[in-house]
């Protein structure tokens, strides 16, 4: 059953109003307005080509915003500037459908990459950072392999692990179960639905209905 902790609603983590992108001259979003608290899972479903994705990359100002308010963990992304935008994915964990993981380094060299690009600076702090986000994920022992050693659910999850390197309190995942079975794809939702319940928040874009594994608010693109 999906829990919410109610200790953690207080907090805005995203404002939307009037929201609206076009995409090669065609609406994809209308006037759209949105509030996520601290501690709330919101599943964005919708088909291929839906404009979940595009969304997403708006919230993370990899997309500028065309037409209306966003703002995020206080960052107002219609005057955002350019120094201020990497403090700002700093703040967020971000999950991807092909990992991104870099193939030339190890697991624990992925996430001490990620954690030093956050701002870390202390190699002992990174390390026993890193050494949770993998117990986390319960693959503790993977942390000396290759990402090719890896299974893709395995390289999922050692996605996941990195995102939550710097503690954030919003999680955007765009279609992370997209490329997984079944079973991988539920450890996954356990895996946010307990973020979630530590109170952070997540947006997951998805072409699935996974309302009968963690009944969760839903966008439908």
């Amino acid at each position: 059953m999906f829990a919410k902790n109610t200790q953690f609603m207080s907090e805005l983590l995203i404002n939307i109003e009037n929201l609206s992108i076009t995409r090669n001259a065609a609406p994809i979003i209308t006037d759209f307005s949105l509030s996520v608290k601290q501690g709330e899972f919101y599943y964005l479903r919708g088909k291929v080509g839906s404009g979940k994705s595009t969304f997403l990359k708006t919230l993370y100002a990899d997309i500028p915003v065309q037409s209306g308010k966003v703002e995020v963990l206080g960052y107002n992304l219609c005057t955002i500037t350019r120094e201020e935008l990497p403090l700002l994915r700093r703040k967020l964990g971000l999950v991807f459908q092909d990992y991104k993981l870099l193939f030339d380094r190890t697991v624990f060299e992925n996430l001490k990459f990620v954690g030093e690009a956050a701002g870390m600076k202390n190699s002992k702090r990174i390390k026993t950072r890193i050494n949770i986000c993998l117990e986390m994920v319960k693959l503790a022992d993977k942390s000396n392999k290759m990402p090719y050693e890896l299974s893709g659910g395995e390289q999922q999850l050692i996605a996941i692990a990195r995102a939550m390197i710097n503690d954030p309190k919003l999680i955007l995942a765009d279609e992370p179960t997209g490329n997984l079975d079944i079973e991988t794809s539920e450890q996954i939702l356990h895996l946010l639905n307990n973020f979630v319940t530590e109170g952070k928040s997540v947006l997951m874009a998805t072409h699935q209905n996974y309302q009968s594994v963690f009944p969760a608010k839903e966008i439908l693109f």
